[in-house]
């Protein structure tokens, strides 16, 4: 009895019984408490490059000669621009750009030739979407380096001696002219928050009512598994558009971003967001057993949303495996559409891909969550 007293092991292997069984029961928190680094060292380490390439890129050649074709072929082999559309005037190069189908637009004037034949500069305009900063400057640095480029080789090709250069790059920064940080980082932090607000809100409030037992006196009353979905989200669906105005006030008036499109088009089209993912919390309320396995859970999600939405890495720099991964994110779209309507006044017209894709996603998790409900009630 005395060795035991002094042992200080005493009880040491019923007490690791007892928390290697506490573990077992909670799956859940062993899988976030695993998997959760793991996932962001895979996230960090293969999708997220800092190298901007292939930026998406509107071309209108208005001189359409041999050496508007060559400044162009410069482009395309810096392996920094991608020519995804080339158009016939300035109103379809600014709609590309607006539209966010294009990150830079070049346009060569129809003087390039004869300036450039006649001893003169010859310049061309380069317009660059300035709501994904990280874009906008590696476009201006290697957009002003083709020029010099060009500029010396075709100084060098001749044996009159220049004061000026051949070649001039004018770029031109739209929508967001001063690069200022908080115009690219704030709507895409507003899109986030979002995500994790919505999900938290029925997540938890779900896993609340089965904790205290009223969801399943829920259950018992005549109604369907899909009205009782609808009358779950609708309330949270206020609370979230409250938010929603909440946040972009302060966006305005303390941190100056102003929003350039429609404010009735930007909450029309949040709408199916918030749908979507009021539905996967309720999704992850059929699951969750406990308020920590539902915070977890939803927890979860905010590192995809972050790294892999283009809320700070652009999806065009990543791997193509996680290019398709980021096309399953909600938070994806609704950045671009955060972007489009905030910072480059963007029309339906330009972001109904968007607002369509979010509305099957919409469906597809509500119609998901009910099935789950009536699974459970059944």
């Amino acid at each position: 009895m005395t060795k035991d007293r002094t042992n200080p092991f005493t009880g040491l292997m019923p007490v690791l019984r007892k928390e290697a069984i506490h573990i077992r029961r909670d799956p859940m928190a062993l899988f976030f408490t695993i998997l959760i680094p793991t996932m962001q060292l895979f996230l960090i380490g293969f999708a997220i490059n800092t190298n901007v390439r292939d930026i998406p890129t509107a071309v209108y050649d208005a001189a359409h000669t041999q050496e508007s074709r060559r400044l162009l072929d410069r482009f395309v082999n810096s392996d920094d621009f991608e020519i995804v559309s080339r158009v016939t005037s300035d109103d379809e190069l600014n709609r590309e750009i607006i539209s966010g189908r294009a990150r830079v637009g070049v346009k060569i004037p129809p003087d390039y030739s004869r300036r450039l034949l006649a001893g003169e500069t010859a310049s061309a305009l380069i317009l660059i979407d300035g709501s994904e900063s990280s874009v906008a400057g590696e476009a201006m640095n290697v957009a002003n380096a083709i020029a010099l480029s060009e500029s010396l080789e075709r100084a060098l090709s001749v044996s009159v001696t220049r004061r000026t250069l051949p070649v001039e790059a004018r770029p031109k920064v739209l929508f967001n002219p001063d690069m200022r940080s908080a115009n690219f980082l704030i709507p895409g932090m507003i899109a986030v928050l979002m995500q994790m607000m919505t999900v938290l809100l029925t997540a938890i409030a779900i896993v609340r009512e089965r904790e205290k037992g009223t969801l399943e006196q829920l259950y018992m009353t005549p109604i369907k598994p899909l009205g009782l979905m609808v009358g779950k989200i609708a309330p949270y669906a206020v609370v979230a558009y409250t938010e929603l105005c909440l946040l972009l006030f302060f966006m305005r008036w303390a941190f100056g971003v102003p929003i350039s499109g429609s404010f009735f088009l930007l909450l029309l089209l949040v709408t199916p967001f918030i749908l979507t993912m009021l539905g996967f919390g309720l999704l992850i309320s059929t699951r969750a057993q406990s308020y920590q396995e539902a915070t977890q859970a939803a927890f979860g999600t905010m590192m995809p949303s972050i790294f892999l939405s283009g809320y700070i890495f652009p999806i065009d720099t990543m791997p193509q495996f996680f290019q398709w991964v980021s096309q399953i994110i909600p938070t994806t779209y609704l950045i671009q559409i955060f972007r489009g309507v905030i910072l480059r006044g963007a029309e339906l017209g330009d972001l109904w891909k968007q607002g369509l894709i979010l509305s099957a996603m919409s469906v597809v998790m509500i119609t998901i969550a009910a099935a789950r409900f009536r699974k459970k009630t059944g």
